[in-house]
């Protein structure tokens, strides 16, 4: 039987942040100086986080994505994959990472059973990549793109796209995507964690990037999802040679009626919505002896009284919305930053 929300949503993917650390700082993530990060003992075992996917396998997941932070700065990550590829029902094990440290460990991955990668690289321009991150690593990015190419044959790269930042990169950043099999998926600006610069004149809607991209490429054709497949939040697109790329527009047509994500943290909080800003402790039962079936009655009873729809919510707000008003409540909760949760 599917386990269902208020809103009829299945229970599907599981997006497991195993680290809140990065070794980059985009603007749009983290952009500020110092951060309150998790700690260290709070931080689950890789047994635990395998302990609580069982869980979730037995209530309907079968989708998972390790994200961070960066995934990849985790110590030996192939491990986690290795224990999470064996399990009975899981049909899709991917990754987003950043990039920097893929090439040196995507053949571990593989063998470890990774299905799946998706690297974030939202510029081609060296001057623009530090400005975005405060880091010189594209040339590591792309090298981590190459390493993925080779191994797995294709790809998805994630582009926030920002107005007078990178809304100029659209065209060329098809054109590399088609170098690598890789299909680009571009992310409209979201006000997710309250130490974000975003703001609504800085977002690039859906409707703007298909007239870019239409202007240079011609009649764009949407493609239709197949059926019974888990929600994805990218609208795909295909241009008239048959390429195909995405666009998340969450922020200006939020898919909040067909989402099945929730997001597990590093350390074992369970947020269901991107922009929720509690969440349910799964570690303290965990560590405390639970039994299985009474993990599975609290992540049961938590899905089943969903109403999550952040998204929406927001966009009602209009231009005056925030995501945390108070920069306070970022230094008591760590959890309401996005590289903590998992984007």
């Amino acid at each position: 039987m599917v386990l269902r929300d208020t809103f009829a949503r299945p229970l599907r993917n599981l997006r497991l942040s195993v680290t809140d650390r990065c070794n980059l700082r985009c603007e749009y993530c983290m952009p500020e100086d110092d951060y309150v990060w998790l700690p260290r003992e709070d931080v689950l075992h890789f047994e635990e986080t395998s302990a609580l996917v069982d869980v979730f396998l037995s209530l309907g997941v079968d989708k998972v994505r390790l994200t961070g932070g960066e995934p990849l700065l985790r110590r030996d990550v192939p491990a986690l994959v290795r224990m999470l590829s064996a399990k009975q029902g899981l049909k899709d094990l991917a990754l987003t990472t950043n990039g920097v440290l893929l090439a040196d460990q995507i053949d571990a991955l593989k063998a470890a059973g990774l299905g799946r990668i998706t690297v974030s690289l939202d510029t081609l321009r060296p001057d623009r990549f530090r400005t975005l991150t405060r880091f010189d690593q594209l040339e590591a990015v792309h090298a981590g793109i190459a390493s993925a190419h080779r191994v797995y044959g294709t790809l998805k790269l994630d582009t926030v796209v920002i107005r007078g930042v990178n809304d100029d990169e659209l065209v060329d950043l098809i054109e590399y995507g088609r170098t690598v099999n890789g299909e680009v998926r571009f992310i409209e600006y979201m006000d997710v964690g309250g130490a974000s610069r975003w703001s609504p004149d800085r977002v690039v809607s859906r409707r703007e990037m298909l007239e870019v991209l239409t202007r240079r490429y011609g009649p764009i054709a949407p493609i239709v999802p197949g059926t019974n497949v888990s929600s994805a939040p990218a609208k795909q697109f295909s241009l008239s040679d048959g390429t195909v790329f995405g666009i998340i527009a969450s922020t200006t047509e939020p898919f909040c009626r067909s989402c099945d994500r929730s997001r597990l943290t590093a350390d074992g909080m369970w947020y269901l919505c991107l922009y929720a800003t509690r969440g349910l402790d799964l570690r303290a039962p965990l560590r405390q002896g639970a039994s299985v079936d009474a993990l599975k009655d609290l992540v049961s009873g938590g899905w089943a009284a969903r109403d999550d729809r952040g998204a929406e919510a927001r966009l009602a707000l209009g231009p005056q919305r925030a995501f945390v008003p108070v920069q306070d409540l970022l230094r008591k909760d760590p959890h309401l930053e996005m590289h903590t949760r998992g984007g």
